[in-house]
């Protein structure tokens, strides 16, 4: 009988009993939080990670306070399209395989800003970042290999302005750029899916869960209090007392949709507590994900948009 998890399972309890011996994983954003806690599971339990991070004399100290995993660091800047070109390029060179690639990093609620390639922040750290990173990388993904990107509940907060992506036309609000940015990495898990599961490679997205890492970095503490407050508001409606996931926690599900989870039912689907979520239009509500989210003809608006933006096309 399969084991079943949920909310306050946690990696290593995902992973009991898993064998990841010869799995390759590559996971960004090892520099803190849960993208430590992810390799050091997936190590902990016979896997090699190749991890990216921005700094990685910070990525390495916080590998150490995590035991020191074994993890092959690659310096990757995902808020500049030529550091992440150039990460692409060396791990291309070098031939090897992934099973699973992660893509954990992001930002959440900065301030108003642009990326180096002049792309509004949030989005072009955590969706644009990203597109073109694992695009880049799919030559190295063999059949039986998964995507796993990072989304949030935040998603339910709006979804991708695809004629507006850079606030350009649109007063800017930190949450509503952090929402479709979220949004954004769940419709880019669809349209990969639905590009790659012939070749029997399979993407899905996740939300973690409420959890206080260095995401939150940018928030002051009013507006750590409004997201506290405005989600025990919406699972009170449910029936449920919020609770912060812990770190262990918050990385259960990358590793359950990358390694557990049967690839039929999270590709193109999005996951949160270990399993995949209903689609759910009650905006009162947090619990699910909007339709929105997965229409795949919005995903591929939203990929060719995005290929404009960057420059490149991608054709697998």
């Amino acid at each position: 009988m399969a084991k079943t998890f949920g909310a306050e399972s946690t990696a290593d309890e995902v992973l009991e009993g898993v064998n990841l011996s010869g799995k390759r994983v590559l996971v960004t954003g090892v520099s803190a939080g849960l993208g430590v806690e992810t390799a050091r599971s997936i190590v902990a339990h016979g896997g090699t990670v190749v991890g990216t991070a921005r700094d990685l004399e910070k990525a390495r100290r916080a590998l150490a306070a995590a035991g020191n995993p074994a993890v092959e660091l690659v310096e990757t800047d995902l808020a500049s399209l030529a550091s992440v070109r150039k990460a692409a390029s060396e791990l291309l060179e070098r031939g090897k395989h992934f099973d699973v690639i992660i893509a954990n990093a992001g930002v959440m609620a900065c301030p108003q800003g642009k990326t180096q390639d002049g792309f509004e922040t949030q989005f072009g750290t955590n969706h644009l970042g990203h597109f073109v990173f694992v695009n880049r990388l799919v030559p190295l993904l063999k059949s039986g290999s998964r995507v796993v990107t990072l989304s949030s509940a935040g998603h339910q907060i709006s979804d991708v302005d695809i004629a507006d992506p850079n606030f350009e036309r649109t007063p800017y609000q930190a949450f509503t750029a952090y929402g479709r940015s979220k949004t954004a990495n769940i419709l880019y898990a669809v349209a990969l899916d639905d590009r790659l599961k012939g070749r029997g490679v399979r993407a899905t997205s996740i939300h973690p869960g409420g959890i206080q890492t260095e995401l939150a970095r940018h928030m002051t503490p009013e507006l750590l209090e409004q997201m506290r407050a405005r989600i025990a508001k919406a699972e009170s409606s449910q029936g449920r007392a919020f609770r912060f996931k812990t770190v262990p926690q918050g990385s259960a599900t990358s590793v359950w949709s990358g390694f557990v989870g049967a690839a039929d039912a999270v590709g193109g689907h999005y996951c949160e507590d270990c399993h995949v979520c209903a689609v759910n239009d009650d905006v009162n509500s947090r619990v699910g994900v909007r339709s929105y989210a997965l229409n795949l003809a919005h995903a591929n608006d939203l990929w060719k948009k995005s290929e404009e933006m960057v420059g490149e096309r991608f054709a697998f």
